[in-house]
């Protein structure tokens, strides 16, 4: 009883004071700012909403990243125009493949290295491979690939390289790590901030054969190449490259649904039946709603007050190609994408119009492949020269080690519209020694020095066969004895 007694005499006190208790008095700091952005108004409180203030790796959380993947790759996978921006993108960013030149001190090196760096290249499909990474930066945000040993290659040397999702690289126990504060879901940094080892699934999450044991490796860093795009300071996983696009193709998507059902709609009705008399007037009675079966070639009676009229169809609507115009170029825009490259269509375009937007994206393709180059390719150069310098009997003796192998990448050029244009320009510029060979045949992703030899064993063809040489000669070359 006096146990009951204090338990009843703890809970009436605590009773008194909730209702005895002042209530608080909310204080609001108002925000004085000197720019009309950073006000918060009814009007625009709404837009801002969803506005945060987290940093690059909280707002690109592991949650946050597997929905965009998803979604990235839904939408490539079943819309049109995505899934040909993105084959466009990888097309003309990777082309056919970089082509290596060397540029050591000695020529004969320098040809042997480029011929077996082409033919290793060709065997694991390099060029497939750096497209794949292209889409995969695109949809997935980040693209992984594993420089591994495949002793089954028919080439002297066995690197071989394995792309990965960034699915895979996950670490499932965060949580548990020592050094957790190290660890940005699969990547362990230094004090630094440089990665020293990435944590990989043996298995693919969304495999249906996955265990589910959460088993991975600890693969080091050396052996990992991730290529991604940086946007904010300290960011360190990717996000799509069509993140800002998604809902874009989404409302495409349902406004180009819309205007197909409303067609539909319209074409299931052959004709409406209407009468001028008014309610209760002469009209012969009609039930509503109810169709009436027309015969193909009949001439058909109506009731008496009745009339028919065919139904005019208003799908779709005169907007909706500039609905679709508009969208496709605004998704476009995040990519650095001209509209008439991402809708594979210059119909109202002009010569000079079609020029000045390709100007944008070539140097945004040329971006792109100079950051592959030094994150993906020259990492790959270097394993190759690492590996093929410990195989005996393939380099001639005495060849000279670096650091860094001197080398240039080639890629495919960029044809012009108007060919006959662009070479009365380019021989201009030779004439008036603003430009050199290298940079003019590297335009076209060649090698001017393969080019030169290839152009000077021609015409010595060429003088032996008696054939004209030159453009403005037509005589043929007598032939010595």
């Amino acid at each position: 009883q006096q146990a009951c007694a204090t338990r009843d005499y703890l809970m009436l006190r605590q009773l008194f004071r909730r209702l005895t208790r002042k209530p608080k008095v909310m204080y609001f700091r108002s925000v004085r700012a000197g720019y009309d952005s950073a006000l918060t108004t009814d009007e625009n409180r709404r837009h801002w909403a969803a506005a945060d203030d987290l940093s690059a790796r909280s707002a690109n959380s592991p949650q946050v990243r597997a929905i965009l993947r998803r979604r990235a790759r839904y939408e490539v996978a079943n819309n049109s125009y995505a899934r040909g921006i993105v084959l466009t993108l990888a097309n003309d960013c990777i082309g056919t493949g970089p082509r290596l030149q060397m540029l050591t001190e000695g020529p004969e090196v320098n040809r042997l290295i480029e011929k077996e760096f082409a033919k290793w290249s060709r065997v694991i499909g390099l060029a497939e491979k750096l497209r794949t990474m292209r889409m995969a930066r695109a949809q997935d945000g980040e693209a992984f690939a594993l420089l591994i040993n495949n002793p089954r290659l028919p080439t002297p040397v066995k690197l071989d390289i394995r792309l990965i999702e960034a699915d895979q690289v996950t670490t499932p126990d965060l949580s548990y790590l020592s050094n957790g504060s190290n660890t940005v879901d699969g990547i362990v940094f230094d004090e630094y901030g440089n990665p020293v080892e990435y944590h990989i699934l043996r298995c693919h999450p969304g495999d249906r054969q996955w265990p589910r044991s959460f088993e991975y490796d600890w693969v080091p860093a050396e052996s990992v190449i991730h290529w991604f795009r940086m946007d904010r300071p300290g960011q360190v996983r990717g996000i799509p490259d069509i993140t800002p696009a998604l809902p874009l193709f989404a409302q495409l998507r349902r406004y180009t649904l819309a205007v197909l059902a409303a067609a539909e709609t319209a074409a299931d009705f052959a004709g409406i039946l209407y009468t001028d008399a008014p309610p209760g007037g002469e009209a012969d009675p009609a039930e509503p709603f109810e169709p009436i079966h027309l015969e193909s070639r009949a001439l058909v009676t109506m009731p008496g007050g009745w009339r028919m009229e065919q139904l005019q169809a208003q799908q779709p609507t005169t907007t909706y190609a500039e609905f679709k115009r508009e969208i496709l170029n605004e998704i476009a825009r995040c990519l650095n994408i001209p509209y008439n490259i991402a809708a594979c269509n210059s119909s109202n375009y002009n010569y000079a119009s079609g020029r000045l937007d390709h100007q944008t994206y070539y140097k945004n393709l040329r971006v792109e492949q100079d950051h592959l180059e030094r994150v993906v390719l020259d990492r790959i150069l270097d394993a190759f020269m690492a590996e093929a310098l410990l195989i005996p009997d393939l380099w001639p003796s005495g060849i000279p080690t670096y650091d860094e192998w001197p080398h240039n990448w080639f890629w495919d050029g960029h044809e012009h519209v108007d060919p006959l244009k662009e070479a009365e320009a380019q021989a201009k510029r030779l004439e008036s020694h603003t430009t050199t060979l290298a940079y003019e045949y590297a335009r076209q992703g060649k090698d001017w020095e393969v080019e030169l030899h290839q152009r000077a064993r021609e015409i010595e063809l060429m003088k032996e066969l008696g054939l004209p040489v030159g453009s403005g000669s037509s005589k043929p070359i007598a032939m010595e004895d």
